[in-house]
C-alpha cells in the first residue's frame, strides 16, 4: 500500500533543527507529526458550516492536514565516512520524501555547532549535499563493474539498471526517469565515465531528496548578510524565512491564555490589543508583565512585521509544494460530500498523494487492498488504473471487487428473503465501511470483508456468487479535489 508523505528534518546541532521539531506534536523521540496548511474543498463548495475534520482541523476554510516529520540525526561533516552518527544519519534520510535542512543564518555556530562568530553558513549547504551525493556515489561506484556487466549481458535498460541500484534510497521507476531524462545522455550506461556517473547521481539526488531551506534565526544582527549570500546561491523558491524559537514561544503564550495567536498570522493580540479593539473582558486573556510585553513587541518589530510570520509554517507548505502534494478527500457521498449515513458533517478526512501517484495508488491508499473493479469519472465515462492523479481532473468513483458487469450479475437472479442479494450485501457493506475518527479505511475494510465472509457462510446458495455481486454493484466513492490551488 502506498505509504504516507515523509518530510526529514535535517541540520547540524545547535541550528534550530530540534526547536523547529519541537514546535510541532512529538509522537517519539524522531518523529513528530506537523500541520500542512491547504485550501479546503469545503469553502469551494460553499459548507465550510458542516466540516469537521477527524483530524487536524478546518477554520474558516483553510485545514490543516496531518503531514508526518522526521528527525535525522547525526549530520557532520564526514558522515559519509560514518564520522559522528553517520550511518544512522543516512540510513534515516533514505527514507525521506523531501528534506527541510534547518540553517542557522546567525552565523554563531561553525559546521560542528560549536559557538563562534563570523561563521559562513552557506557553507553548510554545500557540504550537507556532498554527504549525500558522496554516500550514494561511493555505494554505487563499489559495484559498478559487476553492474555493467549484468546490464549488457540480459541487455536491460538504463532505468531498470539504476532502479535497481537505487531503490534502498526509496527511489521508484519514475524517479530514476525523470533524472535520466533531465540529463538526456546519449551514451550507452557500460560506456559512462566516472564524471557522467557523477552527473547522474547529482541529478538523482535533486529528484529523490527536494530541499528546502529553513534560514533560522532570522531575528539576529547578522543574519541579513548570510541570508543575501544564501539566495545568490541557491533557487529563491526553495528558501524559507524562519525563527523557530519565536513560533515556540508564541504558540506557549497562547496555550497560556497570555495571548491571541494564529500559527503561520503576523498577528499577535494581547489583552490590552483587544480591549481597544472593544472585545469585553479583552477576549479572557491574562495580564502580561512589562517583561515580558517587551518581549512580545521585540519580536512583532523584528520577526512578525518584518518579515509577515514566523515562517515555521510556510516550511511545510513549500516542502509540500516541493513534492506535489495533492490533497484528496474520500467521501461516501460523492453529491453531498458526506462521510457516513446520519452524519451531517463533510470532508471529514483528507489524504496526501505524491505527485506521479496513479488512480490506483490513490484507491488503494484510501480502501487497502481491496480488489479494484474499474474505476469511472463523475459523468460515468471509464478512467483509467493508471492515470496519474493531476490537478485539474474530475471527481472519481471506484468499483470495487470482480470485474463482472453489471448486467452479468443481475443476470445471475438470484433473490434471498424476498430481496435482490445485492441489496442485502449493500446494506452489510455500507454499516461497516462507517470509519470513525481512531479507524483508518484498512481497518474498515477488513471490517466490511469479515462482515461479507460472515454472511455469505450463513446463505450458502450465493457462497459462490458473491464476489460477483460485491464487485458489479457495492460503489465506494471517494473525491479527488485536485482543483483547488492548493498553495495559493
Amino acid at each position: 500500500m502506498p505509504r504516507d508523505p515523509l518530510i526529514g528534518l535535517v541540520g547540524k546541532p545547535s541550528s534550530g533543527k530540534s526547536t523547529t521539531l519541537n514546535r510541532f506534536t512529538t509522537i517519539d523521540p524522531q518523529r513528530a507529526i506537523g500541520y500542512l496548511q491547504i485550501s479546503c474543498a469545503c469553502a469551494r463548495h460553499g459548507v465550510s458550516d458542516r466540516c469537521k475534520p477527524n483530524y487536524g482541523a478546518c477554520v474558516q476554510g483553510k485545514r490543516s492536514v496531518p503531514i508526518e516529520l522526521l528527525d535525522v540525526a547525526g549530520l557532520v561533516p564526514g558522515a559519509h565516512e560514518g564520522k559522528g552518527l553517520g550511518n544512522k544519519f543516512l540510513d534515516d534520510l533514505r527514507h525521506a520524501d523531501a528534506l527541510v535542512h534547518v540553517v542557522d543564518v546567525s552565523g554563531t555556530t561553525d559546521a560542528e555547532g560549536k559557538a563562534t562568530r563570523g561563521y559562513d553558513p552557506s557553507q553548510d549547504i554545500v557540504w550537507l549535499r556532498s554527504e549525500i551525493v558522496r554516500w550514494i556515489e561511493g555505494n554505487l561506484m563499489e559495484k559498478w563493474g559487476s553492474i555493467k556487466r549484468r546490464h549488457v549481458a540480459i541487455k536491460a535498460n538504463p532505468v531498470d539498471t539504476l532502479q535497481n541500484q537505487f531503490s534502498g534510497y526509496g527511489s521508484t521507476s519514475q524517479t530514476v526517469a525523470r533524472t535520466l531524462d533531465h540529463l538526456k545522455l546519449k551514451e550507452p550506461l557500460e560506456h559512462w565515465s566516472p564524471e557522467t556517473i557523477s552527473s547522474v547521481v547529482d541529478a538523482f539526488t535533486d529528484e529523490k531528496f527536494p530541499t528546502v531551506f529553513a534560514l533560522n534565526k532570522i531575528d539576529h544582527p547578522d543574519a541579513d548578510k548570510n541570508i543575501s549570500r544564501i539566495a545568490k546561491m541557491q533557487d529563491p523558491q526553495s528558501i524559507v524565512l524562519c525563527s523557530a524559537i519565536s513560533e515556540v514561544f508564541l504558540r506557549k503564550l497562547a496555550k497560556q491564555g497570555f495571548v491571541r495567536y494564529v500559527e503561520g498570522s503576523e498577528f499577535v493580540d494581547t489583552r490590552e490589543d483587544l480591549l481597544e479593539m472593544g472585545e469585553a473582558d479583552g477576549g479572557g486573556l491574562k495580564e502580561l508583565d512589562e517583561k515580558l510585553k517587551t518581549r512580545i513587541e521585540n519580536l512583532k518589530d523584528m520577526v512578525l512585521y518584518r518579515f509577515g510570520s514566523t515562517g515555521v509554517v510556510q516550511v511545510l507548505s513549500r516542502a509540500a509544494e516541493l513534492l506535489g502534494l495533492v490533497p484528496v478527500f474520500p467521501v461516501r457521498n460523492i453529491h453531498g460530500f458526506g462521510s457516513g449515513a446520519g452524519s451531517n458533517f463533510v470532508f471529514r478526512d483528507c489524504v496526501l498523494v505524491k505527485k506521479g501517484t496513479t488512480v490506483r495508488d490513490c484507491a488503494r491508499k484510501v480502501m487497502g487492498d481491496a480488489p479494484l473493479a474499474y474505476v469511472e469519472g463523475a459523468e460515468g465515462v471509464r478512467v483509467s488504473e493508471d492515470e496519474i492523479v493531476e490537478v485539474g481532473k474530475n471527481d472519481v468513483s471506484c468499483r470495487i471487487g470482480s470485474t463482472l458487469s453489471r448486467a452479468n450479475v443481475r443476470d445471475t437472479g438470484l433473490v434471498l428473503q424476498g430481496r435482490s442479494m445485492t441489496t442485502e450485501v449493500a446494506q452489510f457493506l455500507t454499516t461497516s465501511l462507517r470509519c470513525g475518527p481512531a479507524e483508518d479505511h484498512e481497518t474498515s475494510w477488513r471490517h466490511a470483508s469479515h462482515y461479507i465472509g460472515s454472511y455469505v457462510d450463513h446463505n450458502s446458495m450465493v457462497q459462490n456468487n458473491v464476489l460477483a455481486y460485491f464487485g458489479g454493484l457495492i460503489v465506494l466513492l471517494y473525491r479527488i479535489d485536485n482543483r483547488l490551488n492548493v498553495f495559493s
